[in-house]
């Protein structure tokens, strides 16, 4: 660890599980400096505060009597994932040692993780990386769960969350981000989770959809007829994710540096370029200016620039946004290609965009955006003319992507074969609507006006009871 005017060399044991103690000093957090942990803390909260902004977002595309479910769902994730990060998740992923696929549990129930420089960064300590860390692996299966959307049991994907965390996202994180991980020996660039949280949540959503089925009433062609219930609610997640983001890209750096200022500077000109490309795409089809199509956009560029968000210029950032932002608007048709329901588009989103952003970040990485924290050092992409990196985020890409969906149809598969853990509640519950049946609570509690497709078929939209009423539906809601 390189020592300055205001640490002190760490010189205790490190390289396998150890909580610091034997540096023989009584303050350890002499190691380090108060910036960086101050940065690091802050871009947790951050990244915390991004997972109710998916449940949000989810909930406003999603019809209202799923919207209170989809909310319910990204709480959980904290919860579930949280323990799971204590309990072995962070160990199998950051472990000191190990095999090139995973982690072992010599940092079971985070014992020994204290002041050790941490596998991500000498500028922090193991136990600081955990907390950060931590709130990646829990909005990873919130982002993926949206797949549940309006067909699943709340209890299955509890379950589902703790195992998926355990055997998808820890391994793809394990060898993107530690040192012993084979995609990291490979030289695959990775800053902050195109592959462990985009692509593999992306991957498992998809999954999902074909494992669960389609909702009733959906149409290959068509889908299901309604639009976002609250747009509102997509705005809302939108504003908690781009804020987020700072953290979960600039807090990448893992330290208070000029990198993690790059990487707050591209990541907020992305984000701003998609939203305005994925409006243009949209009004030339509609001749409107869609709240929903830029709030989709702003999101892709973020996704797309995560993997490239510390080693890319600002100038590359447009053209992540851009690129971003077309590619996943057009794979929005890919779910109907495959004639499968996967009705919120997390795999257009995520999956595509962290392959577009993976695949981008081969061409322009460069060397000296990398070594704007005063250590580290990559070939860089194209842009370096170094032309075999392209092929090494290809090859994350195809693991990562493979890896998370074959094993999230795994899981579901047996876990649907054991009682009590079915999947997917009725049909007659489907209608009802899955906040009715499984939550018993609404998003709303007010009379409104209650519009099925037939109604709009026919123009005589009809008054229903109160949302607050398990009789407030008797039919299907196609349009909310």
């Amino acid at each position: 660890m390189s020592s300055s005017l205001y640490v002190t060399e760490y010189n205790g044991t490190t390289g396998v599980a150890d909580a610091g103690y034997d540096t023989g000093v009584t303050d350890l957090n002499q190691f380090y400096e108060s910036g960086d942990f101050a940065w690091i803390m802050t871009s947790a909260a951050l990244v915390l505060l991004m997972i109710p902004g998916v449940g949000f977002f989810y909930s406003g595309l999603a019809r209202r009597k799923s919207a209170l479910s989809l909310i319910m769902l990204a709480m959980l994730s904290i919860a579930v994932v949280s323990f799971q990060w204590f309990f072995w998740g962070y160990s199998l992923t950051f472990s000191h040692t190990g095999s090139s696929f995973i982690g072992d549990l010599s940092n079971f129930g985070l014992m020994k993780t204290l002041a050790q420089p941490s596998v991500g960064s000498t500028k922090i300590p193991d136990l600081l990386f955990c907390l950060y860390q931590g709130m990646f692996a829990a909005i990873t299966p919130a982002l993926a769960i949206g797949a549940a959307v309006d067909r699943a049991r709340v209890l299955p994907c509890i379950v589902f969350m703790f195992i998926w965390a355990t055997i998808v996202y820890d391994p793809i994180a394990y060898w993107t981000w530690n040192a012993n991980g084979w995609s990291f020996k490979m030289g695959g660039l990775d800053f902050a989770g195109g592959t462990p949280v985009h692509i593999s949540s992306g991957a498992a959503a998809l999954a999902f959809s074909v494992m669960i089925g389609k909702r009733t009433g959906y149409a290959k062609s068509a889908g299901l007829p309604y639009r976002p219930h609250n747009v509102t609610h997509i705005v809302l997640g939108t504003v908690f994710l781009w804020v987020g983001w700072f953290g979960f890209n600039g807090g990448s750096a893992l330290a208070a540096n000029l990198r993690a200022v790059m990487a707050c500077i591209v990541t907020h000109l992305a984000a701003s370029v998609g939203g305005i490309t994925w409006t243009l795409l949209d009004y030339r089809l509609e001749k409107k200016w869609s709240v929903v199509g830029f709030c989709s956009g702003a999101i892709t560029g973020l996704v797309a620039i995560t993997p490239a968000s510390g080693f890319v210029t600002p100038w590359a950032a447009v053209i992540y946004g851009i690129v971003g932002a077309v590619g996943c608007n057009f794979a929005t048709k890919l779910k109907f290609l495959m004639g499968v329901d996967e009705a919120l588009d997390i795999f257009a989103v995520h999956a595509v965009g962290g392959v577009i952003g993976n695949l981008l970040t081969g061409i322009f990485a460069a060397d000296y955006i990398a070594a704007l924290d005063g250590f580290t050092s990559i070939p860089g992409g194209w842009i370096n003319h170094n032309y075999v990196q392209l092929g090494y985020q290809l090859a994350d890409c195809v693991a990562g992507f493979s890896y998370s969906f074959v094993l999230t149809c795994v899981i579901l598969f047996l876990m649907n074969l054991v009682p009590g853990l079915s999947l997917r509640v009725s049909v007659e519950n489907e209608e009802l609507g899955v906040d009715d049946d499984q939550l018993g609570e609404f998003a709303y509690d007010y009379v409104e006006l209650q519009r099925h497709t037939s109604d709009v078929l026919s123009g005589s939209p009809e008054l229903a009871p109160r949302a607050g009423s398990s009789k407030s539906s008797e039919g299907p809601e196609k349009m909310a």
